[in-house]
């Protein structure tokens, strides 16, 4: 792949840019498998990623000054590097960018300065569904231009069409976190469709989603298969979000009566997405509000097949319970071998039966491996 920006050095976020994608595939390929090796399962396929067009959300530092801002990354000098044109952002959102950039400026909001730590806004984030509807927050560090915002909103969906939720997210720290606590809904709508086959996902503001949608589905997919392999009666999904594998296992079971699905999280919000994707697809899964690790430690029937998807820490202290549980499978989605191998040997009673890598972040190192456990 050829990129503008890496070539003229002003990025170099994409650090295996120069490598091949074939080559990048298999060197992942062989990195997953050695830190699995101890255990030796049978390897699928890895699923392969386009490798321009793919993500489905912009994640951009706001610089400059009034009146002239950029979109995309700070170089080394803590100025703005203007990123609106990169290639890796599904069309809808290169069509959108500068769009967004231009509003920015004509409605005077202030960027937030790093080495002088004033201004206002701080990061802009931008999420594509497959029906090219937008999901937008704005992160300030504080509310003093929201009413900028607000006055602005008709403009906005005026130059961005696609516009359907525009948040603000409150960081007021100087500090490298990305958001804040706070989230200000503005607007009437709060939600983001995410149609995904036989299932619509209901993305609120500050819900996680896989940034590459294509790869995300095959995931989804592949999981739902393995989940229902040898009948399962019962199945949770534990740190579900806005339910993606439990939605998609159900709606591969097709409505069974003996198939009872559970989504557990400890996003209030997330859940109430979930529990409107299910209901719209009119499928047969519960979600549940909670900590994953309380729900177990409270002597809930165990169920056949365990569903996890956990942060890059991995599962910590759930290992042991599982570990001791009478489940008889897990399916675990992990973005770090690392923390997923140290789980693997916290559960000597489970063996790593079948794995696919699913390359969700093309040009880097990183990559997502789904892995079946079963009881020894």
């Amino acid at each position: 792949m050829q990129c503008a920006y890496f070539s003229a050095d002003r990025c170099r976020s994409c650090t295996h840019l120069q490598v091949p994608y074939a080559e990048q595939l298999n060197a992942k390929q062989r990195s997953a498998e050695q830190w699995l090796s101890p255990w030796a399962p049978e390897w699928l396929a890895p699923q392969a990623s386009e490798e321009a067009y793919f993500r489905n959300k912009a994640k951009l530092v706001v610089a400059g000054r009034t009146g002239r801002v950029t979109l995309g990354i700070l170089d080394r000098q803590q100025q703005g590097v203007d990123l609106t044109g990169c290639e890796l952002h599904e069309r809808p959102l290169l069509d959108a960018l500068p769009a967004l950039s231009r509003w920015i400026n004509e409605t005077g909001l202030t960027p937030y300065s790093v080495p002088g730590r004033q201004g206002e806004l701080k990061h802009v984030l931008l999420t594509v569904s497959p029906d090219a509807e937008l999901a937008l927050r704005f992160v300030m560090r504080s509310e003093a231009q929201l009413g900028r915002i607000r006055r602005g909103l008709d403009a906005l969906r005026a130059a961005v069409p696609g516009i359907r939720a525009v948040s603000a997210n409150i960081q007021p720290e100087h500090k490298a976190v990305l958001e804040g606590d706070r989230e200000i809904g503005l607007g009437d709508e709060h939600r983001l469709p995410m149609r995904l086959g036989a299932v619509t996902l209901q993305l609120g503001h500050r819900s996680f989603f896989q940034t590459n949608t294509r790869v995300t589905r095959a995931l989804y997919a592949r999981a739902s298969e393995w989940v229902l392999d040898g009948a399962p009666s019962s199945v949770w999904d534990l740190f579900c979000g806005v339910g993606g594998f439990a939605l998609h296992a159900a709606a591969r079971a097709g409505g069974s009566e003996s198939l009872d699905i559970v989504g557990v999280e400890v996003s209030e919000d997330a859940i109430a997405g979930a529990r409107l994707a299910a209901e719209t697809a009119g499928v047969d899964a519960r979600f549940v509000a909670g900590d994953a690790t309380q729900m177990a430690a409270r002597g809930e029937p165990v169920p056949d097949v365990v569903i996890v998807n956990p942060p890059r820490r991995g599962i910590t202290s759930l290992a042991p319970w599982l570990n001791d549980s009478g489940a008889g499978r897990i399916i675990y989605s992990s973005c770090n071998p690392k923390s997923l191998q140290r789980d693997i040997e916290a559960m000597p009673r489970f063996r790593p039966a079948r794995a696919q890598l699913f390359d969700m972040f093309p040009h880097t190192a990183h990559s997502e491996v789904l892995v079946e456990l079963v009881r020894r």
